[in-house]
């Protein structure tokens, strides 16, 4: 079975496209990723806050969209996003690379 592979270039897009939202600058120009790899479909993204002290909402508003934007290049199948040198960066890696819920179906009650 083949991998499709991942456009190296379409992730170096995505990842231009993030905002940092209390600035209002990419994260790109502020020079914030440190770290991209692209194995199998599989992407490892790691970058570091503004600042320690960057509210938590934002570094995870940060790393909830990088998450989204590079699931939607054709052939990835899961990212992995890390933020260093943020003081809350532990639950924030915790939060943004929580597997998503699985549902179950309901279960039909006796009659």
């Amino acid at each position: 079975m083949s991998v499709e592979q991942v456009d190296l270039k379409e992730v170096q897009r995505q990842i231009s496209r993030i905002v940092d939202p209390e600035v209002g600058v990419p994260i790109v120009e502020m020079n914030l990723i440190d770290k991209l790899d692209i194995k199998e479909g599989l992407v490892d993204v790691q970058y570091h806050a503004t600042t320690q002290y960057c509210p938590p909402v934002f570094a995870l508003k940060i790393s909830q969209d990088i998450k989204t934007g590079l699931m939607s290049v054709k052939g990835v199948k899961d990212v992995h996003v890390v933020v260093t040198g943020h003081y809350f960066a532990e639950a924030i890696n915790r939060q943004v690379n929580k597997p998503p819920p699985t549902t179950v179906p309901p279960q039909e009650t006796p009659k």
